[in-house]
């Protein structure tokens, strides 16, 4: 019997091979969530059977007309009738739907979009008698009878039957659970290939949390005992107080560690690496943001992982989550994935506007999925605090927060306001003169790039770097390095956070969360409260007992005139957090909560809740076996990201791997580069002239014309 793929190259591998994979994969998922393996093998096995039709073999041999619709899932469940009858609904849940949502499909391609097509029903049929027995060799691994195979006319019933339930299914309100288990062993399948049933073993443990039960008077939380009967955790302390271990002793199952920024996320993944190792030498610890699949802590990790289910811990953005906020494809998956697990949410001070009504969301939705939620935050205005611990059931939270006496350790910064940026330069020189490292934190790219210039002219001798977003990930991936100034091992290299000659730093807001670095001196632009705080939280970070006591400066510089200069902020939000700041004084941590709460008054979700698929009120306002588009969350979000690569760099994204190729990728605004060409692979980049991206300044958006684009590239 000739061989039959269910994918092409580079794996070609075989439709049997895979059928194994899935079905190893799906009873694992639907054993952790207490579904019925039996029933989830039988999903598994039936998915891809219409993967043997003719035409589907011939379009992976090249061979077929690739514009010509061919739903394999459809194909697949003319087989239906090989199973017991009282499964078919679960069966047809699990296959119908793996890919595509069965109505309004944003492709199209669903079973009932493609049923308004005259003659899709005998196209999927074909040369049926002929191709049908290709699946003997899958029924026989399997133990079923190759005479359980339908005839031309059961094979018609077993479809209609599909096109039935579909139809009354999908006219109801809610998700189905059996096409999230599929899904899940499919996608994870598909990932592992040969290596499915050994990956399979390290899923679904919890992780050995001992070390953390560390305590040293330096950080006060340590000493703080996490036991207690409530499920829920509010932990309000500062930066440093050691919110991230106490956060971490209050978890007894799974994790999943959120926080807002992609530098935030990668430094939280290799900090719980080297700390979880020791106790857990095979822990299952993923990161996963838009760039994860190019972040290893060690040169063997394995990033095939990152996305699928069953990790001991993943560290991820909200984002990652808002599937299930929004019914995106895939969410019934990350529901099951979820459920029971302890969901860290950590520095949610820092999340503004409509994100922090998605984290909102996200509480409510995770609650109702029986998660054990624990927030972390330094400065949380009340109004916020009190929603959330509303959301959770007052009496099921565990609140902690320090003393006065405590938090008044944690003074760290002087605070001086100062007009504009000209009136700096007498600072910078005295402080360079005492070998002060100096962070220069701007708002915008186009000024952090402006500011640098001027640095780099005035103190061309003192080490400079300027950070922003908009790097080729190679780039910023060794700029983070340089500027936390470790290598991969943990070892000083002497440079910039641990040297000890003067430097300066110009950034953007990417170095507000989580990089370990601790500086001696901050100008910064005016920005809300929470953001400002997070970005003092790089000067005179390290507490030891000689630092408590010890001040260093920080110098705000006072708010734009106008809307247009504050973006990406709101200006009265800007200008009340500029006015609650004293001059020449020091920024007393016992005064922050007041501070926060006269700045940040009032909550707005209703662009969240108007999207949500879960309501407050407890209904699901999505139908069953579909899901909703990308677009609603890129657009809730205000995302226009997209990602551009120079014209020097097109043959190596062209003949790159997935890795090097998001190497070579600079994020950039859509309505920046809208105009260019864009390249047909990946990620599909657009393409800007080589003199617009240097690797000291990053994209300068202003020289990007199309004019100066070498159109010879194209032809290479």
């Amino acid at each position: 019997m000739k061989t039959i793929f269910a994918k092409s190259a580079p794996d070609w591998t075989t439709l049997l091979e895979h059928t194994k994979q899935v079905v190893i994969a799906t009873k694992k998922f639907a054993q952790y969530a207490g579904y019925d393996e039996c029933i989830a093998a039988n999903g598994a096995i039936l998915h891809d059977l219409g993967k043997s039709h003719n035409f589907f073999q011939d379009r992976l041999l090249g061979k077929a007309n690739k514009k010509r619709i061919f739903r394999h899932e459809i194909s697949s469940l003319f087989f239906l009738s090989i199973f017991p009858t009282e499964q078919w609904d679960k069966l047809i849940e699990m296959v119908i739907g793996h890919h595509k949502s069965v109505r309004n499909d944003g492709s199209g391609l669903g079973l009932l979009d493609l049923e308004e097509t005259e003659d899709y029903v005998d196209f999927h049929l074909g040369k049926w008698e002929e191709w049908s027995r290709y699946i003997i060799p899958i029924l026989n691994e399997f133990d079923i009878s190759e005479g359980n195979i339908p005839t031309r006319e059961q094979a018609i019933r077993n479809l209609n039957f599909t096109i039935n339930y579909c139809e009354k299914v999908s006219r109801e309100r809610g998700y189905s659970k059996w096409r999230g288990i599929l899904m899940g062993g499919d996608h994870f399948a598909s990932a592992q290939l040969s290596e499915t049933e050994k990956k399979i073993k390290n899923l679904f443990k919890n992780a050995n949390l001992n070390f953390y039960n560390r305590q040293s008077p330096m950080y006060p939380l340590s000493q703080i005992d996490t036991k207690s009967v409530k499920k829920h955790t509010l932990v309000l302390a500062p930066t440093g107080a050691g919110k991230t271990d106490f956060l971490l002793r209050r978890c007894k199952g799974r994790i999943f560690y959120t926080l807002p920024f992609q530098a935030s996320i990668n430094a939280m993944y290799k900090r719980l690496g080297y700390e979880l190792e020791k106790e857990n030498p095979d822990i299952d610890l993923r990161v996963l943001h838009s760039s994860s699949q190019i972040i290893k802590r060690k040169e063997d990790d394995d990033t095939s992982l990152q996305g699928l289910f069953g990790s001991s811990v993943t560290v991820l953005t909200p984002h990652q989550l808002a599937t299930i906020v929004f019914g995106l494809k895939g969410f019934e998956t990350v529901l099951i994935d979820t459920k029971d697990c302890d969901i860290i949410l950590d520095e949610v001070h820092t999340y503004s506007g409509i994100s922090q009504s998605l984290v909102i969301k996200l509480i409510e939705i995770l609650k109702m999925n029986n998660c054990r939620i624990h927030v972390g935050t330094a400065t949380m205005p009340s109004v916020l605090y009190n929603k959330i611990k509303e959301i959770l059931g007052n009496e099921n939270v565990l609140e902690v927060a320090l003393p006065k006496i405590k938090l008044e350790e944690f003074n760290r910064h002087i605070i001086h306001k100062i007009d504009s940026f000209d009136s700096i330069w007498n600072i910078v020189d005295s402080a360079i003169e005492k070998k002060y490292k100096i962070l220069i934190v701007l708002n915008k790219v186009k000024t952090a790039q402006s500011v640098f210039t001027q640095i780099k002219e005035c103190y061309p001798n003192i080490n400079s770097l300027l950070l922003h977003s908009r790097f080729k990930r190679v780039d910023r991936n060794e700029k983070e390095r340089s500027l936390i100034g470790v290598n991969e091992e943990g070892e000083s290299l002497g440079n910039f956070n641990t040297g000890h000659d003067a430097c300066i730093v110009v950034s953007t807001q990417v170095v507000e969360v989580s990089l370990d670095i601790s500086f001696d001196m901050m100008f910064t632009q005016a920005a809300p409260l929470d953001a400002l705080i997070q970005r003092f939280g790089r000067i005179n970070r390290k507490r030891t007992k000689e630092t408590i006591g010890k001040y260093k400066d920080i110098y705000v510089i006072a708010p734009p005139n106008n809307e247009k200069d504050a973006k990406p902020y709101d200006m009265k939000i800007i200008n009340r957090s500029y006015e609650v700041l004293n001059h020449n004084n020091l920024l007393s941590e016992s005064d922050l909560q007041e501070k926060i709460d006269s700045v940040f008054t009032e909550l707005n979700m209703l662009s969240i809740e108007e999207h949500s698929i879960f309501k407050s009120d407890g209904s699901i306002t999505i139908d069953k076996l579909t899901h909703s588009k990308e677009s609603v969350l890129m657009k809730l979000l205000e995302i226009d990201s997209v990602v551009c690569i120079t014209e020097s760099d097109i043959s190596k994204y062209r003949e790159g791997s997935l890795n090097e190729r998001m190497m070579l990728e600079i994020p950039a605004s859509y309505y920046s580069v809208k105009d260019l060409d864009q390249l047909e692979k990946g990620n599909k980049p657009f393409i800007i002239p080589d003199l617009a991206y240097d690797s000291e300044f990053g994209l300068e958006m202003q020289k990007i014309k199309t004019e100066k684009l070498n159109v010879k590239h194209f032809f290479l």
